[in-house]
């Protein structure tokens, strides 16, 4: 069974299906694996971040924060390191709470908690988000006592929302689709990348 991705990438829209049974969570976080190595140091973090269009202060701010929060539960068992380490293949251990729902909790695409995103909070738009409707949504998935999940939460969706926002300042269904596999990163380093040339 497949779901339907769609990454304009230049102006254009294409299609690839995924596999639902699909670690797209890894996807996602292999973006940052600059030198494929199946590990993310702070360092690649930053610089990922620094390539989707985050300004300087804010990568370094972002690339402590996320290696802090995620190196040691995606290294089970591990004694804790000082570099940060991040593991892609343990990534679905890093999953917070107060989320959408969007992955599972094996790091798979659920269509289903997807569409609710935009069934429940997209009053404005069909296939949008506005800021205040992004906020009612951050603020509808929080869960009593869940403090780190709420912060992981707020911090992910408005930094996309800085980054992806369109020029009508809404965020659209198909680049929020995008995030959840990673290409919409792919994206956005295009469209810096182009930016910077200019």
């Amino acid at each position: 069974m497949y779901i339907y991705m769609f990454a304009g990438v230049g102006g254009e829209i294409m299609e690839k299906p995924i596999p639902l049974n699909e670690n797209v969570l890894q996807k996602h976080a292999a973006f940052f694996d600059k030198n494929q190595d199946g590990v993310i140091y702070p360092y690649e973090t930053y610089q990922g971040l620094r390539e989707i269009g985050s300004g300087i202060l804010t990568s370094i701010g972002l690339a402590l924060f996320i290696n802090l929060a995620l190196s040691q539960s995606t290294r089970p068992g591990k004694f804790p390191s000082l570099l940060l380490p991040i593991e892609i293949k343990n990534i679905k251990l890093g999953k917070h709470g107060s989320d959408t729902g969007t992955y599972d909790s094996e790091g798979r695409f659920v269509p289903s908690k997807f569409e609710e995103i935009f069934s429940k909070h997209a009053h404005t738009h069909p296939n949008a988000l506005t800021y205040d409707e992004l906020k009612e949504m951050i603020k509808s998935n929080r869960q009593p006592k869940d403090l780190r999940g709420r912060i992981g939460s707020s911090v992910e969706w408005k930094i996309l929302y800085n980054l992806a926002k369109d020029k009508n300042g809404l965020l659209q269904k198909e680049t929020i689709r995008g995030v959840y596999d990673g290409s919409l990163f792919e994206r956005l380093k295009k469209e810096h990348s182009a930016h910077k040339k200019k």
